[in-house]
């Protein structure tokens, strides 16, 4: 009888273990791996957003992102992010700028490039993640991690926060809010759309959703989107995406 009650304390125990939900770092690294792991790392990327022509590439540890666009005037801007800082030419030229405007223009060259290579980079150093708890939209279930930043290494927008619904069945990042400080603050809300996936690498497009009540938790607008109370903003389309793997 004692055997016995040993063999079911065993079964019983084991069956918890896989039962009990994986923790926040677990589900990010699996979202990573689904969306193209360590394929990111050696990825020379590039693609069209907006008015501008967008490029990144990787390589032990240092990286290197550009953007290329046409000023008033008709010559080419091209901004360069690199693990050393900002650097901007116009018609290949160095500009001198003032560091406030440097950082301005290195967080929206990063802000892009951080949007589309989702969820690479949740693994960074600054990068905090909590598990919220699980929730459905549209009857399918997600993980709401809650990502926050450090001030140091967390960039000149720390003060931002995160909510990604990654789905619990295909670890895909299938929404996301922000809260964000600038221009007197705001709050939107993405549901992606247009997968697609290139040398391995997962892309979206978002339909980029808005509130105007700065109180609302991020963790409220899944239900607020699903009883459409949420204003459609804008798409965000990115465009001609290659991927060249070194």
């Amino acid at each position: 009888m004692r055997k016995y009650y040993l063999v079911l304390s065993v079964i019983l125990v084991l069956f918890a273990c896989e039962k009990s939900e994986p923790t926040a770092q677990q589900i990010i690294d699996k979202a990573i791996a689904k969306a193209g792991g360590d394929k990111y790392e050696s990825a020379e990327i590039s693609f069209n957003f907006r008015k501008g022509a967008y490029k990144s590439s990787r390589k032990n540890g240092k990286f290197k992102l550009e953007r290329f666009f046409p000023d008033s005037t008709g010559a080419t801007n091209h901004d360069v992010v690199t693990n050393d800082g900002f650097t901007r030419y116009n018609n290949e030229q160095e500009v001198n700028l003032s560091d406030s405007l440097k950082n301005i223009y290195k967080n929206s060259v990063n802000s892009v490039h951080y949007f589309v290579q989702l969820p690479y980079g949740l693994n960074d150093a600054a990068v905090n993640k909590e598990l919220i708890g699980k929730d459905t939209i549209h009857g399918k279930e997600y993980y709401e991690i809650k990502v926050s930043f450090d001030a140091e290494g967390g960039g000149v927008d720390h003060e931002d926060l995160y909510m990604y619904w990654i789905n619990t069945q295909t670890f895909t990042v299938d929404y996301l809010a922000y809260s964000f400080e600038v221009n007197d603050g705001g709050i939107r809300f993405r549901k992606a759309y247009n997968p697609r996936t290139i040398q391995g690498i997962r892309f979206v497009d978002y339909e980029n959703y808005k509130t105007d009540d700065l109180s609302t938790p991020l963790k409220e607008l899944d239900d607020l989107y699903e009883a459409k109370q949420l204003e459609l903003l804008s798409k965000i389309e990115n465009r001609d995406i290659k991927v060249s793997l070194k």
